[in-house]
């Protein structure tokens, strides 16, 4: 779930963003076109740059980095914010790769360095030195952002927004 979510989030604490999917097995965010389309067929004009403020999914369909990395490299010169979805650390991305784990109480999870941890719970944990902590999710703004729709204001959105400004 954080794996699909994280993305929404950090797109949507842009005012224009587009989340390009790089992971051909994850679950599959609805949209119109693919990477695969536009790797297939080259991408339009229209859709290398924003056609309006807000957030813009482009779903996998299939492809991998290596096919579409051209694809994504022109995504990303011409969209003020681009995240990009990975399936795990991927070697050669065109772009800062920001880790998302979870912070959780026990063994299971330890904290890995630097990166974004999310909160499942109001336990104070400690983070790593350079970690970013997100609270707890409301389940509105996860409903919502998996609906690919805006979620109302919250300290967790707004959390987010940390992730832009931090070196990587």
């Amino acid at each position: 779930m954080l794996g699909a979510v994280a993305p929404l989030a950090l797109a949507i604490a842009q005012p224009t963003c587009l989340v390009a999917d790089l992971d051909p097995a994850g679950v599959a965010y609805p949209s119109e076109r693919s990477l695969r389309d536009l790797v297939a067929g080259g991408p339009r004009a229209s859709e290398l740059r924003p056609a309006r403020r807000g957030l813009a999914v482009l779903r996998n369909g299939g492809v991998s980095l290596a096919e579409s990395r051209s694809v994504v490299e022109l995504l990303i010169q011409n969209w003020p914010a681009v995240v990009l979805r990975l399936g795990g650390p991927s070697g050669d991305v065109p772009a800062p790769f920001v880790p998302v784990r979870l912070l959780v109480p026990g063994r299971l999870f330890p904290p890995q360095g630097r990166g974004v941890y999310q909160r499942v719970s109001a336990t104070r944990l400690r983070l790593p030195e350079g970690g970013i902590g997100l609270p707890p999710a409301p389940r509105r703004a996860v409903a919502a952002l998996l609906a690919l729709k805006q979620p109302g204001p919250s300290r967790w959105l707004r959390a987010w927004r940390r992730v832009w400004t931090s070196s990587w």
